[in-house]
């Protein structure tokens, strides 16, 4: 029966404490969960049909209250917070952990020339740039030149970058090579996504109170989630980078790898892969998907605008992306 179910579960918020970070590592690991990029295009709708239909009191007959969570996590992985739009597929966290360790593992196994450094970097910051794009904050659509404009200089930057970074090791130990990759990656971050986001810096991202009434747009706001992405995504690498290599420089002088040197690869990427299952969900989670910032750190034209109409107003809040 309907009345089975209440009809007042909070599902515009997570289901765990997002005060937290132990609360926003349960609902990071449930929207990173690579098994979700395996769903339907029919199980997508038809969580996007329950989710909508409960937000209007509409409960189908015999839906129980983790289905109807289990639903919400699906709608979460798929579509956009602000937009409303379905994702790109390789663009949602859930494609994170699959899309990144074979990247990254290519990144660090073929590191030694130019032309490897150079395809796989651009193969990197072309999947950051859609990932940075697809998990932007706001409503505003980007024109197709404002995305191509973002896109060529972000990736453009941050390959070059990278290899200039892979020419100052050419003369240090075969291990600290390996760490290449990480420099050139956090690095490239800090250009990419602000480049793919520059609209936000330039126009602003939607900032609410806590029941989620518009009040305006904030560059400032902006600034403070592009910042708290960059430093989750840096350190969302970090393991994966950095803990491979030591392995890999161990596994390289034994007689397994020199009798099957085919296999470095594989293993490479696989590594990446166990650290990644955790480091993604568990970076994701170091700030609030839904981001606060006072009153007085907004634009004054802003402040005078909510203090006019909110004079109580004290704390605004905002999506600030993944």
């Amino acid at each position: 029966m309907s009345g089975e179910l209440p009809p007042n579960i909070n599902i515009k918020e997570p289901r765990w404490d997002q005060s937290t970070f132990v609360g926003r590592a349960n609902h990071f690991f449930t929207v990173t969960d690579p098994r979700n990029i395996l769903l339907t295009n029919e199980q997508l709708e038809n969580a996007r049909k329950i989710v909508h239909d409960y937000r209007q009191g509409i409960i189908p007959p015999g839906l129980t209250e983790n289905e109807l969570w289990r639903a919400k996590y699906i709608y979460d992985s798929a579509f956009h917070p602000d937009t409303g739009e379905k994702m790109i597929l390789i663009g949602r966290m859930s494609a994170q952990v699959p899309m990144n360790m074979t990247i990254t593992g290519c990144m660090m196994t073929f590191y030694r020339t130019t032309p490897a450094v150079l395809f796989w970097q651009w193969i990197n910051q072309s999947f950051n740039a859609v990932v940075n794009y697809t998990n932007r904050s706001g409503d505003a659509p980007l024109t197709v030149n404002e995305l191509g404009t973002a896109y060529v200089s972000a990736t453009t930057g941050a390959v070059a970058t990278a290899l200039g970074l892979n020419a100052l090791t050419k003369h240090v130990s075969p291990l600290i090579g390996r760490f290449v990759p990480f420099a050139a990656v956090a690095a490239a971050n800090c250009i990419n996504i602000p480049l793919m986001r520059q609209r936000e810096l330039k126009i602003g991202i939607p900032v609410t109170d806590e029941n989620g009434n518009r009040l305006g747009e904030s560059a400032n706001a902006a600034k403070q989630a592009i910042t708290q992405v960059v430093i989750s995504r840096i350190l969302m690498a970090a393991p994966g980078m950095a803990i491979p290599p030591f392995i890999m420089n161990t596994l390289e002088k034994k007689a397994f790898l020199k009798r099957f040197p085919w296999m470095s690869a594989p293993i490479q990427v696989g590594l990446v892969g166990f650290c990644l299952v955790f480091a993604t969900p568990l970076c994701c989670a170091l700030f609030p998907q839904k981001s606060s910032m006072s009153v007085t750190s907004l634009e004054a034209e802003l402040q005078a605008k909510i203090q006019e109409t909110y004079p109580e107003l004290r704390r605004v809040y905002f999506n600030k992306g993944l």
